[in-house]
Parts: C-alpha cells; structure tokens; sequence
C-alpha cells in the first residue's frame, strides 16, 4: 500500500513538473524575415530627432504565461550595422566619440527579471552591454499577441521601450552637444518563431 502511495506521488511530481517545463515556450527571434527591430531616437542638438536602427542582430526567449517568472529575453546586437539612413553620419556615429564599433562591435541585452504588471504589460529587467560597459535597465514591455502563421508555426510578439543615457557608456561628445542629446530613446519591436 505504502509503495502504491509513494509511486503515485513520484508519478504526480513528475507530470507536473514535466507540465511545469512544457508550459515555457521558446522562441527564436525572426530577424531573417525582418519582423524585427531595434531602432533608436536621439535629439539633433535639441531641435529635431535623428533616428536609426541596427540592421543586424540575433536573439532568443522564452515565454510562459502561466508562470511569467520564467520569462527570459537574450539578444546580441551587431553594432557596426547601425543605419541612420545618411552614411556620412553613420561614420561619426561608428567612430570613437559616440559607438566605437570598430574597438566594440557587440551590444547586447541579457534579462534577470520579468515583473509582470498584468494586461500585457511588465517590466523587463537586465544588463545591457555597450562599449563594454555594462549597466542594469528596465524595459518597458507590452505583449502584442501570438497565434499560427501562415506557414504552419507558432509566432508571438512584444515591443519595448527604455531610455539609455550616453554618459553611462562613455560617449563624451553627447554631453558636449548639450544635454538634450543625453538620452536616446529606443524601442524594439521582438517576433519569435516558436521552436
């Protein structure tokens, strides 16, 4: 009888941890099919936006929604594809006063916490890498929606917005442009192909 109890509570331990695991999706970000982005906005002397993106990036997460204390984010960020459509001034950009990419080539992102907030909101917590330095943000998340697509898979999508400060990663010559360029907006919009 004490054999029977021990093997039926073994057994429900094990399917609900295995329905535990099975219940965390993962996802590879889609970037091939460029229904990903990482773009940012920065203020032009503190009278109109610059905009631009990173063309090339890669990245993974996984999504439960049962339990969005799994939640997990990672994306790597090649810097050197940054596109402000002007090439000239993706030089100055590149060079070592603002990105340095030739010296750093890598940014990335690499959560520790989801805080969810409910409705599809939370908060993104991480480290972030850039110019070799890296610093803890929070990113604003909202949960866009996910369901098959055309092509037999599972997709599901998310935007973010944070705002990062030039003077945390060393770009000195922001703060001599003044401080409206201090602070650079940046909002992703992630796509993930279910695995």
């Amino acid at each position: 009888m004490t054999k029977k109890i021990l093997l039926s509570a073994a057994l429900i331990f094990g399917l609900s941890s295995f329905s535990a695991q099975a219940a965390v999706e993962k996802y590879t970000i889609d970037t091939k099919g460029m229904h990903a982005f990482v773009t940012f906005k920065v203020k032009h002397l503190g009278y109109s936006w610059l905009q631009g993106r990173f063309n090339k990036f890669s990245g993974d997460f996984d999504y439960d929604e049962s339990n969005p204390a799994n939640n997990r984010v990672k994306v790597d960020i090649d810097v050197r594809s940054l596109d402000s459509n002007h090439a000239e001034r993706d030089k100055h950009l590149k060079d070592d006063r603002f990105f340095d990419a030739d010296k750093y080539p890598d940014a990335g992102f690499v959560s520790t916490k989801w805080v969810d907030h409910g409705n599809g909101t939370a908060t993104l917590q991480g480290k972030f890498t850039l110019r070799g330095i890296t610093k803890n943000i929070d990113i604003d998340v909202s949960h866009i929606g996910g369901g098959k697509d055309p092509w037999g898979g599972f997709r599901r999508g998310f935007e973010g917005s944070t705002t990062l400060k030039l003077s945390d990663y060393k770009m000195e010559q922001g703060g001599k442009l003044g401080p409206a360029v201090e602070n650079v907006e940046v909002w992703l919009s992630v796509e993930g192909v279910r695995e």
